[in-house]
């Protein structure tokens, strides 16, 4: 797995979604309930950006059509989103959010 810097953690305010491109792919990064997280940034309903949307309980959810996806597992909650949005693990070093978007062959 190849980490790459998202953004400094003293960047990020609690359940205020950070929107990043990492490797071409559009990442929320996102810090709540005392970690940070990265998620897929399009909804996987209705292709919008999820960092446009709140943040509550670790979900996210989708400011168009409702839709809240887990910030740990990318699942949604509900409709109408039926699929999951990627996760990505993340890792802090000093005040440095690691974000790695790439999977292992």
């Amino acid at each position: 797995m190849t980490f790459v810097r998202a953004c400094g953690l003293s960047e990020l305010e609690e359940d205020t979604p950070k929107r990043v491109e990492l490797d071409g792919t559009p990442v929320s990064v996102v810090r709540t309930e005392g970690e940070v997280f990265a998620i897929n940034d399009i909804c996987s309903h209705a292709n919008v950006s999820l960092s446009e949307g709140e943040v509550e309980d670790c979900m996210i959810e989708c400011w168009l059509h409702g839709s809240s996806f887990d910030l740990r597992t990318g699942k949604p909650s509900g409709l109408p989103a039926t699929r999951p949005v990627p996760v990505y693990p993340v890792k802090i070093q000093g005040d440095d959010v690691l974000v790695s978007v790439t999977q292992e062959s």
